[in-house]
This record gives structure tokens, C-alpha cells and sequence, in this order.
């Protein structure tokens, strides 16, 4: 008696866990589907292909993820908490001839691994985006797109903005006005990197010292003894460019984890650089 009193309390015990686990640490807010006619715009601003893999945060009905199979023959999952729409979006897959490429799950978005994504979508309360903002950073690999439906990435750049007026959105936000933001995960790039540069710019080693704060970046180089301000800095996922102060030129390079290769481009000529990062 005592030993099925124990496995009936174990059971329950389990079944609670998995609820509590299934629970949202955050109500993302309630469910307001993206226009169809935003969710094409959404992916032509991505540049979607069929080698991107799509997850979509709280995905509803899967319009999101089944359009970018169907139409660019994407892979991915969307992720929603309302049990009703993960079968309505899982149906939708079938009937639609994607369910080999795409699934829908039951799960709370805060807890979720998105590092397979190389696109991530999201239409999400404005609180909710910028209390994903450290997952997103430190979760997804360098290079990845993120678009947002209306709100954006506090202290984000987007490297790509659009603003349209659809009527559709009067039923759901009282207005016209329709947001959409592309943002690129950044590489790391802060520190000290050991440079070898073109002889016309340093004829000893380089330094570059680089700060940044998310996709801002600054910094200065040492040539030859002496320090040189960086200009017009940008990084774009892991394409880094820059200029220096009084020469002539852009730098532009591939950020390779605790490297960078790259071009020196002074308009006649290109000469190839490399620095690495701590050298």
C-alpha cells in the first residue's frame, strides 16, 4: 500500500514539475497575430533562403515559420505557450506539406535554446523584447538576423528599419503605423588584437584596441609608436570596417572568433591584413 502511495506521489510530483517547467517566467502578452502582408515583408527584410533555419518566438498560429518554409523553403520551430495554437500551427504544417522542415512547441520563450537560429522573429510586448535582449546577445551566434515587429532592441542598432501604413493594423494597435527592425547579432571584437599591417601604414607590429557596446564599436590603433584614432567604424555580424585618422583608405575584414582577415582597400590598391585577438 505504502509503496504505490509512493510511486501515485511521485507521479504527481513529476506531472507538477513538468507544469512548472511549461510555465511562462514572463506573460509575453496576449496573442496579436502579424499581418500576413507584414510576415512576407518580415522575411524579404531577412533575406530568407532555404539554408536559414527560422525560430520564431511566441509564434501563434505558425504563420511566421510556415511562410518562410513554404514560400523560401526554410527550416525552423516557433515557440508558443497556448496549447490550442501549437496544434492549430503543428495541423497547418501537415496539411501544408512542411512538417518535415518545421515544428511548433509548447514552451516557454525565456527557456528556450535559440542558438540554432540563423533568423529569429519575434512580435512580442515591448518590456518582453528588451528583457530578451541579454539572450539574444550572448545565445545566438554572430551573423544572425533578428526581426522585430514594431518595438525595438533598446541600445540596438538596426542595421536595416522600414515603416509602413497598413490598415489591417487599426484593429490591433489603433493605428496605421507598422515597424519592422533588422538587427545582425555582432562578433566580439573588444580588446587588445596584434596586427600585422601593409608597410605603407606601420612598418613594426600594430595594436588595435577596440571597445564596444553591443553593436557600437570605437577604438584606436598603435603604429609605430604612436596612436592612431579609428573612424567610421562599423560591424555588421562579423564584417568589421574602419578607417584611420589622416590615412587614406578602409579597412575592412572577416571577424573569425580570435582573429580577423581582411583587405586594406585604398581605392587603387588592396593590400591583405590580419590581427588576432590577445597576440
Amino acid at each position: 500500500m505504502m509503496s504505490r502511495f509512493l510511486a501515485l506521489a511521485g507521479l504527481l510530483f513529476l506531472a507538477s514539475a513538468h507544469a512548472a517547467d511549461l510555465e511562462p517566467s514572463k506573460n509575453a502578452g496576449p496573442y496579436v497575430p502579424s499581418p500576413q502582408s507584414v510576415v512576407a515583408d518580415m522575411l524579404k527584410i531577412a533575406e530568407i533562403s532555404s539554408k536559414d533555419f527560422v525560430i520564431d518566438l511566441g509564434s501563434g498560429d505558425g504563420r511566421i515559420v510556415l511562410t518562410a518554409a513554404k514560400v523560401f523553403g526554410a527550416q525552423g520551430f516557433g515557440v508558443e505557450i497556448k496549447d490550442e495554437l501549437v496544434k492549430k500551427a503543428n495541423e497547418a504544417a501537415k496539411r501544408e506539406g512542411v512538417a518535415d522542415r518545421v515544428k511548433f512547441v509548447k514552451q516557454d520563450l525565456f527557456k528556450t535554446d535559440i542558438s540554432q537560429a540563423t533568423v529569429l522573429t519575434m512580435y512580442l510586448l515591448p518590456d518582453t523584447v528588451n528583457m530578451l535582449k541579454d539572450k539574444l546577445a550572448t545565445e545566438l551566434k554572430p551573423g544572425t538576423r533578428i526581426i522585430s515587429h514594431d518595438y525595438p532592441l533598446t541600445g540596438w542598432i538596426p542595421e536595416k528599419y522600414v515603416q509602413m501604413d497598413l490598415e489591417e493594423k487599426v484593429q490591433i494597435s489603433g493605428v496605421t503605423t507598422t515597424l519592422i527592425y533588422m538587427y545582425v547579432v555582432p562578433a566580439n571584437v573588444a580588446g587588445n588584437w596584434a596586427a600585422k599591417m601593409p608597410p605603407a601604414i606601420a612598418r613594426q607590429g600594430a595594436t588595435l584596441q577596440l571597445k564596444q557596446q553591443l553593436t557600437r564599436v570605437s577604438g584606436s590603433a598603435k603604429l609605430d609608436g604612436r596612436e592612431v584614432p579609428l573612424e567610421e567604424v562599423k560591424l555588421s555580424g562579423t564584417r568589421l570596417s574602419f578607417r584611420m585618422t589622416g590615412r587614406k583608405g578602409e579597412f575592412s575584414g572577416e571577424v573569425k572568433g580570435n582573429n580577423i582577415e581582411g583587405v586594406f582597400d585604398t581605392g587603387s590598391q588592396k593590400t591583405p591584413w590580419s590581427a588576432t585577438l590577445g597576440g
